[in-house]
């Protein structure tokens, strides 16, 4: 009976951030809430909307826990503990504030302060957010780097035109538009895509909404890319230099046959990708992956 209840303990998840602010060069704060129903003082955290990347959560929260808009960095770590006849599991990310803004109190959250990284830790109530906390201010600058499969495109079989032309269908448009939440959490700047339209079409609703223009790449592309892998990785060197010399968030958008190609030049480890899966290799100033996160497709 002991083992049978085990299996059957309910895993809720929850994502939160620990959101850095920097000014004139003096040393970081970390941001912190006060929530009265358990007078406690933890890092902004919360649970996943319905079909919610884990990401995304963790910036809506952020946000409105403490009335500060962030952008996601490197993940910071995931801490479980028990709850309600359950486990409840947080994953945290590393953030960098935008925006800050005062939040009116509520039942939620009454008090929010930006502390130094000692004052924080003084604070702070529970010892496992302790260990994020140390975690992350530890953890050296990164840029967030994005590889996409392509959303559903229309099958083969029903078009009749080229190939590189085949658009995505009505599900695949839907999880384009499920990633714009995801790449804005990641503040991608700068967006790069095999020539098809099926994986310029995956990025445009996220270009539109950000003010940005796709880059198509005809070397990424099925037809050309699958024939040509020393183009394919020249590209992607090419594309992850400059994104981690520049500190700008990009996002390159791809094929499954190209796709493993995109991976091995980034030292990535080739991985089944359904349409519209999202890989996240966190780049050092340097242009070293230093730490990489899987996406699943939300539809």
């Amino acid at each position: 009976m002991g083992a049978k209840s085990a299996r059957t303990r309910k895993i809720t998840v929850a994502a939160g951030t620990v959101a850095l602010h920097e000014r004139d060069g003096k040393k970081p704060q970390v941001l912190l809430v006060h929530r009265p129903s358990y007078d406690d003082w933890t890092l902004p955290k919360g649970h996943l909307d319905p079909d919610e990347y884990e990401a995304v959560a963790a910036a809506r929260e952020t946000w409105e826990e403490s009335g500060s808009r962030v952008v996601l960095g490197r993940p910071a770590g995931v801490i479980s503990y028990p709850v309600g006849g359950g486990t409840k599991v947080v994953h945290y990310w590393t953030a960098r504030a935008l925006q800050i803004r005062a939040r009116k109190p509520d039942r939620e959250v009454d008090k929010v302060a930006w502390l130094t990284p000692s004052h924080a830790l003084t604070r702070m109530t529970y010892d496992d957010e302790k260990g994020v906390l140390r975690t992350a201010l530890a953890l050296e600058k990164t840029t967030p780097f994005l590889i996409v499969r392509h959303a559903k495109a229309m099958d083969r079989k029903n078009w009749s035109g080229r190939d590189q032309a085949r658009p995505i269908t009505a599900r695949g448009r839907k999880q384009a538009s499920r990633l714009v939440p995801l790449l804005e959490a990641f503040g991608v700047r700068s967006l790069a895509s095999s020539s098809s339209t099926r994986c310029v079409q995956t990025l445009v609703p996220y270009a539109q909404r950000a003010g940005l223009t796709v880059d198509p790449w005809a070397i990424l592309s099925e037809e050309i890319g699958e024939e040509n892998p020393k183009g394919v990785a020249k590209l992607m060197r090419r594309l992850a230099r400059e994104a981690a010399a520049s500190g700008v968030p990009t996002a390159v958008c791809g094929h499954r046959p190209v796709l493993p190609v995109m991976l091995a030049e980034l030292g990535i480890a080739p991985r089944l990708m359904q349409t519209a899966a999202t890989i996240i290799a966190h780049l050092s100033p340097s242009g070293e992956v230093v730490a990489t996160e899987f996406h699943r497709p939300r539809c």
